[in-house]
This record gives C-alpha cells, sequence and structure tokens, in this order.
C-alpha cells in the first residue's frame, strides 16, 4: 500500500524524519508538511520536494488525501494532534515522549484505540540495528535471565528553547532522553514484567532552568530485574549512547555514537556538521556515516508501516509510550520525596513469565557452586555453598600438567 503522509513539524527532528522516509520502503510520499511557522514548512517541502505546507494544524491533518499523520512536534503539542487524528481517522505516529504526563498518554491512547486507527511510538533507539541484534540474541536466551539493564543518555542540552521550558517540555533531560533509555531497558527485560517501583535522583547541576539537567533513576521490575537510566544535559564531549545487558548467562555491551569505528583528528577544523550534538570541529572527532540508520530512524519506519500494511502493531506502540510516561511520573515523585515510589498504572496488558528466582547450580550432592576462577598461579579455585548448614566454603585444585 503507498502511503500518503503528512509530517507535523519541521524542526531537528522533522527533517530526520523526512531524510529516513525518503530512503526507507520507496512506495509511500510524504504530501504535506506543518509547522508553526510557515517560512520554515515551506523551506522544509522545498528541500525534501514536498507538494503542500501549511501552519494550519487542522488543515494539515484533516486533508483528505492524507492517511497517516507523524507527529514530530514539541511535547506540549503531541496529545492535541494525536487526538485530531484519532477523530479524522487517520494512522498516527508519535515521536518520544509520548506526552508530558502519564494521564495525558492515556488520553491519547485511549483516543487511538477507541477510533480504532494503527498508532505507532516513535522511540528510534530501540530500533537501532545493534538494539535489534542484541535483543534477538536476548530473546534466544543468550544472555539467560536478563538481571540489569544500564541505558546512558548524555550531551550538553537540546538545541531549540521549548525543551529548557517545563511548561512546553514536561520536565528536563529525564523527560528528554530518560524516556529513551526506560524503554531500552523494558525490551531487553521483557514488556511482560510489569514495573513495581523506581528510585530517582535528579537535579539542576549546571543551567539556570526549572527542570533537572542531569538524572539518574532505578526501575524494578516484577521479574526481579532492575533498569538503570542516566540522562544528562550537562556532559561534554559529544553524544554518548551507551547500553549494558547483563544476565546469568552473559553479558552485552552496545555503544551507539562515540567509539564506533569513525575517529578523525583534525587541526584545522571540518567546516561543518560532524555530528548530533558534537561541539567542535578540531580535534579528535567522531563522525556518524549514516545518522538515520545508526540511531534507528530507518528501521522504525519500516516497522511502522510494515506492520501498518499487515494490520498488525508495531514493536513500539501509544501503550508503551504510555507506560514510559508513567515510569516518569514516579520517577519525578521519587526524586521529590527521596523515596521509593510505586509505578501507578490505569491499565496492565502484560503478564510476566520470567522466572523471579534464580536455578541454584548444583557442585555435587551436599554443595551448591557460586563461582569458580582461574588463579594467577594456575590453580583452580571453587567457591561453595553448604545445601544443609548455609555454610560457605573453598576448594582449591592445583593445576594438572
Amino acid at each position: 500500500m503507498n502511503h500518503q503522509i503528512a509530517l507535523l513539524g519541521s524542526g531537528f527532528i522533522g527533517r530526520f524524519y523526512a531524510a529516513s522516509l525518503l530512503h526507507f520502503r520507496g512506495k509511500d510520499q510524504i504530501t504535506m508538511v506543518y509547522s508553526r511557522h510557515e517560512e520554515t514548512a515551506q523551506k522544509l517541502a522545498q528541500e525534501f520536494s514536498i507538494p503542500h505546507w501549511t501552519n494550519d494544524l487542522t488543515k494539515a491533518i484533516q486533508d483528505p488525501s492524507i492517511d497517516t499523520v507523524i507527529i514530530g512536534l514539541p511535547n506540549y503539542l503531541h496529545k492535541k494532534a494525536a487526538l485530531l487524528a484519532a477523530q479524522a481517522g487517520k494512522a498516527v505516529l508519535c515521536t518520544k515522549p509520548l506526552a508530558t504526563s502519564a494521564p495525558e498518554a492515556l488520553e491519547m491512547l485511549e483516543a487511538v484505540e477507541k477510533a480504532g486507527v494503527f498508532h505507532g511510538y516513535l522511540e528510534d533507539l530501540v530500533y537501532t540495528p545493534k538494539t535489534l541484534k542484541a535483543l534477538d540474541s536476548v530473546k534466544r536466551s543468550a544472555l539467560g535471565k536478563i538481571l540489569w539493564v544500564r541505558s546512558r543518555e548524555t550531551h550538553a542540552g537540546p538545541h531549540s528553547d521549548w525543551f529548557w521550558t517545563k511548561q512546553f517540555s514536561g520536565g528536563g533531560a529525564m523527560m528528554d532522553m530518560g524516556c529513551h533509555c526506560i524503554e531500552i531497558a523494558r525490551n531487553f527485560i521483557g514488556k511482560a514484567c510489569r514495573p513495581i517501583e523506581v528510585t530517582c535522583w535528579a537535579d539542576t547541576q549546571v543551567h539556570p532552568i526549572e527542570t533537572e539537567d542531569h538524572s539518574v533513576g532505578l526501575v524494578r521490575y516484577d521479574s526481579g530485574a532492575i533498569g538503570q537510566f542516566e540522562a544528562s544535559w550537562a556532559f561534554h564531549g559529544g553524544m554518548d549512547l551507551r547500553d549494558e545487558i547483563v544476565g546469568t548467562e552473559g553479558t552485552i555491551w552496545l555503544n551507539h555514537w562515540l567509539r564506533t569505528g569513525f575517529e578523525m583528528f583534525t587541526n584545522v577544523g571540518s567546516s561543518g556538521y560532524v555530528a548530533e550534538k558534537a561541539e567542535g570541529d578540531t580535534g579528535w572527532l567522531f563522525p556518524v556515516g549514516d545518522e538515520s540508520g545508526a540511531l534507528g530512524y530507518v528501521e522504525m519506519f519500516l516497522d511502522m508501516f510494515n506492520s501498518m500494511d499487515a494490520e498488525k502493531p508495531p514493536l513500539e506502540t501509544f501503550y508503551d509510550g504510555y507506560i514510559v510516561n508513567a515510569i516518569i511520573d514516579a520517577c519525578y515523585q521519587a526524586a521529590e520525596t527521596k523515596k521509593w515510589q510505586p509505578v501507578e498504572l490505569a491499565t496492565w496488558r502484560g503478564e510476566c513469565t520470567t522466572p523471579t528466582e534464580i536455578p541454584l547450580k548444583e557442585f555435587d550432592n551436599q554443595h551448591f557452586l557460586i563461582k569458580e576462577e582461574r588463579m594467577p598461579d594456575g590453580r583452580l579455585k571453587i567457591i561453595l555453598k553448604d545445601k544443609t548448614t548455609g555454610e560457605i566454603s573453598q576448594l582449591v585444585k592445583e593445576q594438572s600438567y
């Protein structure tokens, strides 16, 4: 099926979306671009050969030739655009975070489900090629039971004024980038596992703003796993995107942006754009060959439109966006109270099948095996626990030649 798309937003994310959409399936078309400022809408339309542009949001969404609406607007406009799209019976895809709060996200979810329209949550960092490959390994039990997922996104701050104003953004670095990290962890831990409670530290360390520019949080799931996130607008050196996944049988480390194989040193500068959130163009630089691909935009839109054609849910839906907003709401409460806070969910659709307890490894009839390690002198040291008394002991085997 060929889809006719209205792209809402002509800023940084709108440009990424337009570039990605033009290269992913080759049979869909952006025929309308909306911006709050007509001149920026016109500029993007001309750059990407989009036939129509407007600064009238309702007109863009209700255009009878449009079947799909993509929301790339500031956070506070997501709900209005999504409700208009649902009322118009249009498929709707929304950038992250879904909304500025869980109640707002729930209203959006209920609207699209009541209207029966296709809906997708554009969480691109779940779709990076590295992440998809790692998720496949986890699903094949290569890491055993997932115990802990750490996800980090940090840089020196966003590019537009509205991000820095709570009225428009809903929050600071945690809302902007913690939403990425939380959803990455959910995917590795298992979306059927319910987030139970959170603890969080969030504060403004550098910038004179109302919201936080740094946050660190823990999310506990009913499987026993922990999701850990770190989001900062106070990190210098470019954009740092890293994930660590730890299981009972293995570990995965992912580095999506820095130190990924393309490094360049220059005394005179590159005289242009290097990569997203790069802070200079001299010295050691870390350019990215294909930003849309590396950040997951291409695979994300492939999943969205292929799922739309197949009449099945995509990997990320408005429901996922709602769960993320609910976790973030709890994190802001935890940061304020400095206590663990429950994650309040008005609707929960998962059933975790991951065992909460890890089976103990047998060493012999009397002992469980805790650990074994080869020492520098060649001896094998084995740490044991007595099944009856609980006593911890060690057995040392000399190296045999």
